[in-house]
């Protein structure tokens, strides 16, 4: 699939509807480069006209704010923002929730101004106006899957519906974990967490997250963020639970299109 940039539609004159911010673990990452791919598939499929900024995309800056960094982030803002405004980007999407978090809420007072979308809420709106279709009894038939709140998805923007939403339209069963919603725990990856050695303790966020998602007896454990799939999937090899799957709701909805 031959995704193009911005700097490819601004050579032909034309604005694409939405700007697909990729993100570093969906650029970088191998695993999470897969749910970038069945991302990009769902908008083809659903006839979007988007792009990406490719090479001239840089890192939102959220891991150096939250690590503390205050400078380095708001050099990386005004660089990004600077790009965008001079894009004329109007709506992004993205799939990761701290790209998400980030652009939506800590770039307006920077002056960048955009409506911001997170993937689990466009995939919900492309399903509900009939732009996506899932297949009858497709891969995930029977199947039992649990779905982990990322806490920027979730306490941070409110967002429980949408993937939730999207989930059930899968024939599937949805079981929640016993810490949910409002009260879903972290998988240990936040506030630049994902990036240095955690402190001493008695276990690891990942793998008490990992527990509370194995005791639903799911064989799927649902995602919406890249960090998230990183430290469940490294929790469940872990906890060595064959037969039990991390991937990203893109990734669900990306096998079952009609």
């Amino acid at each position: 699939m031959a995704i193009q940039t911005m700097a490819d539609f601004m050579a032909r004159g034309e604005q694409p509807e939405i700007l697909f911010w990729v993100g570093c673990a969906g650029s970088f990452d191998q695993r999470a480069q897969k749910i970038t791919k069945a991302f990009a598939t769902i908008l083809e499929k659903a006839g979007i006209s988007f792009a990406i900024l490719g090479k001239e995309e840089m890192c939102t800056g959220d891991p150096v704010r939250r690590a503390g960094n205050e400078f380095m982030f708001q050099m990386m803002a005004y660089q990004n923002i600077q790009l965008l405004n001079t894009y004329g980007i109007k709506k992004i999407v993205t799939t990761c929730p701290h790209c998400f978090n980030t652009l939506k809420n800590e770039y307006k007072e920077l002056g960048g101004d955009y409506e911001v979308i997170h993937h689990t809420v466009l995939m919900q709106e492309l399903i509900d106006t009939g732009k996506v279709r899932i297949k009858d009894g497709g891969a995930f038939k029977g199947k039992k899957i649990t779905f982990h709140d990322s806490c920027y998805l979730g306490r941070a923007n409110n967002i429980y519906e949408a993937p939730r939403h999207v989930l059930e339209q899968l024939d599937a069963e949805l079981v929640e974990m016993k810490r949910c919603r409002t009260n879903g725990l972290c998988c240990g990856a936040g506030g630049a967490q994902m990036f240095k050695e955690e402190e001493k303790g008695t276990t690891r966020v990942n793998w008490e997250r990992t527990d509370e998602a194995i005791a639903t007896n799911a064989s799927i454990i649902a995602s919406a963020c890249p960090f998230c799939n990183t430290m469940m999937t490294d929790g469940v090899k872990t906890k060595e639970k064959e037969g039990v799957e991390v991937l990203d709701i893109a990734e669900l909805i990306a096998q079952s299109l009609d």
